[in-house]
């Protein structure tokens, strides 16, 4: 069976979640991103290969080399999701506070 990947199984895994960061502030080649960590290449390469798939990494061919580049507008599904949540509870804190504030003694 072959199941199609998503932004959240990507960021699921912490390798990958390193390798966005280093790659979110300049475009790297996966041999300078494999230098970053204590595995194999070939194991960079498929944390590469996932990410590239869920659209949240962009290779770009310059010459002989592949270059990875954030892609920032990927990001905006996980900010979506995760507002959700951040909406609703700054509504509970809200209505929390506005209790706590009703029964303070005087």
């Amino acid at each position: 069976m072959n199941t199609r990947r998503d932004v959240f199984q990507a960021i699921a895994d912490p390798t990958r979640r390193a390798i966005l960061l280093l790659v979110a502030s300049q475009a790297m080649s996966a041999g300078a991103i494999a230098a970053n960590f204590d595995t194999a290449r070939p194991t960079v390469s498929k944390h590469l290969q996932i990410l590239t798939e869920c659209q949240l990494l962009q290779q770009v061919q310059t010459g002989r080399e592949i270059f990875y580049h954030f892609n920032a507008e990927k990001m905006n599904e996980l900010v979506y999701f995760v507002k959700q949540f951040r909406d609703m509870w700054d509504e509970r804190f809200n209505k929390l506070e506005d209790i706590m504030k009703q029964q303070k003694p005087q």
